[in-house]
């Protein structure tokens, strides 16, 4: 072969390279986005969790409820999907369509179908870290499901509930408190027990069980329905009901899931549509969704953790962020009791027992809050005198420090509270983040006990 044929052949072979490798390019996204929809061969798993029970509380399981139909509808298995209710509001006596249970006015039922593998007396923090680490052997009562995943495969933990600064409750038992939630979590990512986990978090100061805790070489993915120091907030608000319906966050993100292609759609692109809702309001019922983690995960697409609905249209567009499926009024998540009890006041004939017992219950819930305000207000001003008192209440560390150094004077201190004054409510327990800063301000144990037998 002379010089001037050998040319022409570089040439020709330099253009098909470079056609191939611009070819390739091209494919990259789309085999990236299938191999994603196939999950790399692995499974998806979805963990589902209502933390809380009573009729009050209907919304927590009714999201948990809508979240089941969602995954199951975007092509989970039932044996991969685990759920957590204690299941006491479908045939409650004051639901008025007994065995249903709707996620907002006039809304279809999606009670129906959902597996109830940990009810009543199994909702509790122990069995929920067994469930997530895989361990069979530490689990009697329910079905046993746990999530016996591999390196391969993607999990989905939504929760919704009350919460507190470092914890979030469950309806038996001890608190699922922040430290433990993630170490659960961390043991399961050295034992290559999955690939991804996204989170969902409903409750109030939600943020404060990831900042400065979770760090971003766990591939997790966590977002939460408002920051480490505000509320969140219910949602659907209803009068037949008697009850909220929903939570403003976890209807957001339902919904949009509901009229949304997964396989479109991005962690991040619904983050971004579920934030504005949440924030649009300007009467003070709003709160800031954040996020944490490894937020290079929020880039996949749906589809990897909660699948996808074939049943929706590859192009079909979501409403409007900003507007909610019904007319609706919020509240903050801690008084959607007093606005339960309110309506039940207002609604009961005058003059009759019923009247009398709505009445007693809501005067008995203002007065537990009085008395509250007023013992953790005793306490700190005993520990460190009136002027420094109500700073303490009142701190919040700096951005990206956890809540406390240590967990277990945080833990203990509060148990130790209870101890003297009583069992603290779901309102009570927003006095977590004091219990927070006597354990950092170095308080000793000796001196709480005495300060919480005194003031109590």
């Amino acid at each position: 072969m002379n010089h001037k044929t050998t040319c022409w052949v570089a040439l020709i072979l330099s253009m098909c390279l470079s056609s191939t490798i611009t070819t390739l390019e091209g494919v990259r996204p789309i085999m990236r986005n299938i191999q994603q929809q196939k999950g790399a061969n692995g499974n998806r798993w979805g963990v589902l969790v209502a933390g809380s029970n009573g009729y009050e509380n209907y919304r927590h399981q009714a999201d948990v409820c809508h979240a089941y139909q969602v995954l199951k509808k975007g092509g989970l298995k039932d044996e991969n999907i685990i759920v957590f209710m204690y299941d006491d509001i479908a045939n409650n006596t004051q639901n008025p369509k007994p065995g249903t249970i709707i996620n907002k006015p006039n809304g279809p039922d999606v009670y129906k179908g959902v597996p109830k593998d940990y009810s009543g007396e199994h909702t509790n923090a122990k069995k929920f870290y067994a469930v997530l680490s895989g361990n069979r052997s530490a689990i009697t009562g329910g079905t046993g499901k746990v999530v016996d995943s591999g390196p391969n495969d993607t999990i989905f933990i939504y929760y919704a509930d009350h919460g507190a600064p470092g914890f979030v409750t469950m309806p038996v038992g001890e608190n699922v408190f922040a430290n433990d939630f993630i170490d659960v979590l961390k043991k399961k990512h050295a034992a290559k027990g999955y690939k991804k986990i996204v989170i969902y978090l409903e409750a109030c100061e939600s943020g404060s069980m990831f900042e400065g805790i979770l760090t971003n070489n766990l591939n997790i993915y966590a977002t939460t329905a408002s920051n480490s120091t505000d509320p969140s907030f219910a949602a659907y608000c209803d009068n037949e009901y008697d009850t909220c319906l929903g939570d403003v966050f976890s209807v957001s993100w339902l919904e949009d899931s509901d009229k949304t292609d997964g396989r479109k759609e991005t962690l991040k692109r619904q983050y971004e549509r579920v934030r504005e809702r949440t924030l649009h309001w300007d009467d003070g019922s709003s709160s800031e969704v954040m996020q944490y983690g490894d937020k290079m995960i929020s880039n996949d697409f749906l589809v990897n953790y909660i699948g996808a609905n074939p049943a929706i249209n590859k192009n079909s567009k979501t409403n409007n962020a900003y507007f909610f499926d019904a007319p609706t009024i919020f509240v903050s998540q801690r008084d959607a009791t007093i606005l339960h009890l309110r309506h039940k006041l207002s609604i009961a004939p005058e003059g009759t027992s019923e009247k009398s017992e709505a009445e007693k219950r809501l005067l008995l819930e203002i007065a537990e809050r009085e008395q509250v305000d007023n013992n953790i207000k005793r306490i700190v001003n005993l520990l460190f005198g009136e002027k420094s008192g109500s700073e303490v209440i009142t701190n919040v560390r700096s951005a990206g420090q956890p809540l406390v150094d240590d967990w277990d004077c945080f833990k203990n201190y509060m148990k130790i509270y209870e101890t003297h004054c009583g069992t603290l409510s779901t309102y009570g327990k927003k006095y977590s983040r004091t219990f927070a800063n006597i354990c950092n301000a170095g308080i000793s144990e000796e001196q709480m006990i005495v300060a919480s037998a005194k003031a109590c």
